[in-house]
């Protein structure tokens, strides 16, 4: 077996080799070789014990690099000078762009006006990759096809396939791409700073030239225009949406059904159009047809002799006079469109702007009550309560086709969120009931009242739930008008009668009573005093003493 040496006479053995830190090249050798347009294996000459793929020779140079050198782990470490990281062009560069404000003239054909435009354009150079475009501001309603002339590329600047570099751009000269001279003008701020810190000293920035055919229409000729003695915008800026509203009654009575109707006439200031609409009353078994005349202008003197009776519309050459606010007297009958109207009332608005305007015509309001045909209005009959359900509930199925449920007093429940919690007993012949115990408890946010049983041992009754939570009426209350109970129903003694099961009051929480005497006004003195006299408070200063009563636990939900 034979051993590879190396320069310094030492084996190629792990620990024997070292790293060449200058070698940047680490790719693998090539083991290819093309022999007449055939990719053929290398097979170079090796030696025993020798891989064929890494059996290249090391050229002279690297070799003389690995006598020189010197190991890391045997000699300590190697002191070199360090490289500065390389950054390249498209990081270095990235986003930076040169910007340079350039014209060019177009020449105009066949037009007796101009012979040619000068046509701004804006240029950018992209220092990354030397690449340029140039774009035209777009202008409104030019006609020009403007924006991108030339998109994002690398410009050539002669026949010898050189491109335009950063180097070659200066301000005054011209730039000729694609057989279109563009002059430069000026430039922004960061490319006058780049080109200085380059070393290129920059020429004088030159104006922009002004557009022959801009200039002559941006001035027009003067012109001279009669002033008008009606001014329009001044009378829509002071006369917009004030309305004149006329109520009146238009006497259809020479129709077959002759009747007649309520409507409303509108005088609209700012252009002096008339619109009358009809009153639409519910069940008159009418369709509903609110405007009987839409918006327009009303002819008052026509020219008999030029307008021919076979013709329905009215231009405004054959019309003397339109119908104005001074025609429109409460009080009188007036006539449009072959109708009459009785003007019998007016808004409030419409009597400030007689008064201001025109104070010799008077406004006399007609009664006409006797004159329109109104219907009696019948009261809606609700139907007798069946006792299914709460009385609110079965309302909708009497209001409404598809029931709604009934709606809630919100700012009550947010108001009033407090429960009253009393103590009762049922009154009952039976002797099992003397010892039951209930608590009655009213929800003062939507005045319900449920009632739980307080548990016993050995009763033999199941306590809890004995009511759900319902408004309970008071005796004697008609299904159509109930009455319920209240807190000034609920004396300590008081019976309360609910369902056929009657109740006795025996106690109440400290709670009831300081409730009670905040609305004192609302609820009566023998409600209070029996109150008082069960819980021991004294009413002048208002004290708690010792409590007499049943204990009251927490009823379960």
């Amino acid at each position: 077996m034979s051993w590879n040496w190396n320069s310094h006479g030492q084996p190629f053995l792990p620990g024997y080799t070292f790293r060449d830190v200058t070698k940047s090249s680490f790719h693998r050798p090539q083991t290819l070789s093309y022999k007449n347009g055939y990719a053929l294996p290398r097979r170079p000459t090796v030696g025993i014990g020798q891989d064929p793929l890494l059996s290249e020779q090391l050229i002279q140079q690297e070799i003389n690099e690995l006598s020189f050198e010197t190991p890391d782990i045997t000699y300590g470490s190697y002191d070199q000078s360090l490289v500065e990281d390389f950054i390249p062009a498209h990081v270095a560069l990235d986003k930076k762009v040169l910007r340079f404000y350039a014209y060019f003239e177009e020449n105009v054909l066949y037009s007796p006006e101009e012979d040619y435009r000068m046509r701004p354009v804006v240029i950018y150079y992209y220092l990354e990759d030397d690449s340029m475009c140039i774009i035209e501001p777009r202008v409104e309603n030019s006609g020009i096809p403007q924006g991108k002339r030339l998109k994002r590329q690398r410009l050539p600047k002669n026949e010898r396939g050189d491109h335009y570099q950063w180097k070659d751009l200066n301000l005054g000269m011209d730039l000729e791409v694609y057989g279109v001279k563009y002059h430069i003008t000026q430039c922004d701020t960061f490319t006058k700073e780049f080109m200085d810190s380059e070393g290129i000293v920059l020429n004088e920035p030159e104006p922009m030239p002004v557009d022959p055919y801009s200039k002559c229409h941006k001035n027009p000729p003067p012109t001279y225009t009669t002033p008008s003695d009606w001014d329009t915008r001044q009378r829509f800026l002071t006369m917009d949406r004030k309305v004149l509203r006329f109520y009146a009654l238009w006497d259809d009575a020479d129709s077959m059904f002759g009747e007649t109707r309520p409507v409303t006439i509108q005088y609209f200031l700012v252009d002096d159009t008339v619109e009358i609409r009809e009153v639409h009353k519910l069940n008159s078994g009418r369709d509903p047809f609110p405007i009987v005349m839409r918006r327009q202008k009303l002819p008052k003197k026509i020219k008999s002799e030029m307008f021919p009776s076979c013709v329905l519309e009215v231009s405004k050459k054959e019309v003397d006079e339109y119908y104005s606010p001074k025609d429109f007297q409460v009080g009188q009958i007036m006539k449009m469109l072959s109708r009459r109207f009785l003007l019998y009332d007016c808004d409030g608005f419409t009597k400030e702007y007689y008064q201001k305007n025109h104070p010799d015509m008077e406004i006399k309001p007609l009664d006409v009550s006797k004159q329109t045909d109104t219907l009696q209005e019948t009261k809606k009959k609700l139907p007798p309560y069946n006792g299914f359900g709460s009385l609110e509930d079965s309302l909708q199925n009497c209001l409404h086709l598809i029931p709604e449920p009934p709606k809630k007093n919100v700012i009550k429940m947010l108001e009033n969120d407090q429960v009253l919690r009393y103590c009762a007993r049922l009154d009952s012949q039976d002797p099992k009931d003397e010892s039951r115990r209930f608590i009655l408890c009213y929800y003062l946010s939507n005045d319900m009242i449920n009632i739980y049983e307080k548990p016993s041992r050995n009763s033999g009754i199941i306590g809890g739930k004995f009511l759900e939570k319902t408004q309970i009426p008071k005796p004697g209350s008609s299904p159509d008008n109930p009455e319920f109970y209240s807190p000034a129903d609920f004396a300590i003694g008081a019976t309360v009668e609910v369902f056929s099961h009657r109740f006795v009051l025996t106690d109440a929480d400290l709670y009831v009573l300081k409730y009670l005497e905040s609305i004192s006004s609302q609820i009566p003195s023998q409600t209070l005093e029996s109150l008082r006299q069960k819980l021991g408070v004294r009413a002048t200063n208002n004290q708690p003493a010792e409590q007499n009563g049943d204990n009251m636990a927490e009823p379960s939900p």
